[in-house]
């Protein structure tokens, strides 16, 4: 009979129990790679960046296109810069000829009437035949061969045009161009607020489109994902070695707590729960060496976990500052109403940037160290008190500079306290409407660990909704090696 391993994340959010655990059966040794063609795998790769791309505008509300120019000295930036000097210099000479010169205008004329027709919404016949008529290069063409052309005309005519199609946003833009006399200039301007123009444009479409793929979103990446898939059968691999992973280090787990408990049966086969290992390998991604290629079916949240993992890092430390200065002047701060909250201030300026590579931790660490003894010295000093003497200072400080060093056992105790709080966080059925309770020492992180808990539970709540069939065909594989494995299954099932 086929072991069914299923789970699912109802319309809110709500993470469904799994069923029965299981037991540990061999591994399959992994099936031949199968070759695919260079065609293949670059249409594996634009559904995978077109997967990206929606999954982006869905979950990102402050998703949108912005308009960068190159970093200014760089080598592109010079060469547009001189490139675009030299156009418009040929252009000036040609319209300051006798008689003029229009064909290269005429051929900008062409491309601004194209990019104002494209702003326009089906129906709008009136201002479409008008654009038409008004800037038809034959016609501009005929006028030029009688050096009649009205190029102030026509300029002046594309810019109330434009200022009928933008948004508000581009109202002084329009007032600007009104105001240039330098036709030259103003048409080189007037590319600049078309650009602008196409970019609101694009960015309105993408607030239009957010809700209907927010409310389809999981069956469109599923669906994606399953074309992917059929396109490129390796696309499952790292995320099978993810969940290889955490199945070894439950079954590691379930081993030293058998081998720790008098009357066990260690011949027994160890029992291990899918919750556990899923949201097991969920943990690890908080604690991901970046350096390593993400799973699959992770890739659209890379950048917002990396995120996560960098700030828990960052509130790991202040929790490890606040535990270690409470334990050794505690006595002197008590009364200090608070204090926490003081250290937190301290050390938050000083933290910043602390993910990257050239930011020097240690020397971060003692600079809070330094800050703290003052803070603590000047709140004695006001309730006529003694101030900490030298030595203790320097044991402060010191023991503050060590929470960088490996194995630091106060850095072991909060990080086990924040992993113990986020995996409480996945084993509720609706974190929205009740938190676990903090572990101790977290209490002055409080506030930041439940935000950063929310925005986490609801990655991996939506992953699960996503990408549920095909963790339970992955797990099946490897829990079940002798149950056949099919194409992911696209139902949600509820048990």
């Amino acid at each position: 009979m086929k072991q069914r391993i299923s789970f699912g994340v109802e319309h809110h959010q709500q993470l469904y129990p799994w069923g029965s655990p299981c037991a540990l059966l061999p591994f399959r040794k992994s099936s031949p790679p199968k070759m695919i063609t260079f065609d293949e795998l670059m249409a594996a790769a634009r559904n995978l960046s077109n997967l990206t791309l929606v999954h982006e505008i869905a979950v990102n509300a402050n998703f949108c296109i912005k308009n960068e120019d190159f970093p200014q000295n760089s080598f592109a930036g010079t060469v547009k810069e001189i490139a675009h000097k030299a156009f418009w210099d040929l252009l000036e000479s040609e319209l300051n000829e006798d008689p003029p010169e229009y064909e290269h205008a005429i051929k900008l004329f062409e491309e601004i009437k194209e990019i104002l027709l494209s702003f326009l919404t089906p129906g709008a016949n009136r201002i479409q035949n008008q654009i038409c008529e008004v800037l038809d290069a034959d016609l501009i063409r005929q006028q030029a061969e009688h050096n009649a052309v009205d190029i102030h005309g026509l300029a002046n005519y594309i810019i109330n045009t434009m200022g009928k199609l933008c948004a508000p946003v581009r109202d002084n833009d329009i007032k600007q161009l009104k105001a240039t006399d330098n036709i030259v200039e103003l048409l080189r301007q007037i590319f600049r607020v078309l650009d602008l123009m196409k970019m609101d444009m694009a960015n309105y479409t993408i607030q239009s489109l957010r809700p209907y793929l927010q409310h389809n979103l999981v069956d469109y990446e599923r669906a994606k994902f399953q074309e992917i898939l059929e396109e490129t059968p390796s696309a499952l691999d790292l995320t099978t070695e993810w969940i290889k992973e955490s199945i070894e280090d439950e079954l590691s787990s379930v081993s030293d707590e058998l081998s720790s408990s008098p009357g066990a049966d260690s011949s027994s086969k160890p029992i291990i729960s899918p919750t556990l290992v899923l949201n097991n390998g969920y943990l690890k991604l908080l604690q991901w060496d970046y350096r390593k290629t993400f799973p699959e079916t992770l890739i659209t949240d890379e950048v917002r976990l990396q995120e996560l993992r960098e700030k828990l890092n960052q509130l790991k430390i202040i929790a490890c500052v606040c535990l270690i200065t409470n334990n050794m002047v505690g006595a002197a701060i008590a009364d200090v109403p608070d204090f926490a909250d003081q250290l937190k201030r301290i050390s938050l300026p000083l933290l910043e940037g602390m993910n990257k590579k050239t930011f020097d931790l240690k020397e971060a660490l003692n600079a809070i160290g330094v800050q703290i003894c003052s803070k603590v010295n000047r709140s004695l000093t006001e309730r006529g008190l003694p101030t900490l003497d030298a030595d203790m200072q320097s044991n402060l400080i010191g023991q503050i500079s060590h929470i960088v060093e490996e194995n630091n056992p106060i850095s072991s105790l909060i990080d086990k306290r924040i992993q113990f709080f986020m995996r409480s966080l996945l084993a509720l059925p609706n974190f929205q409407k009740c938190m676990p309770a903090m572990p101790g020492g977290l209490s002055v992180i409080q506030s930041e660990m439940e935000f950063v808990g929310s925005q986490y539970a609801s990655i991996v709540n939506f992953n699960k909704r996503v990408y549920g069939p095909f963790y339970a065909n992955i797990l099946r594989k490897l829990l079940f090696p002798e149950a056949p494995v099919g194409k992911a299954e696209t139902e949600t099932p509820t048990n």
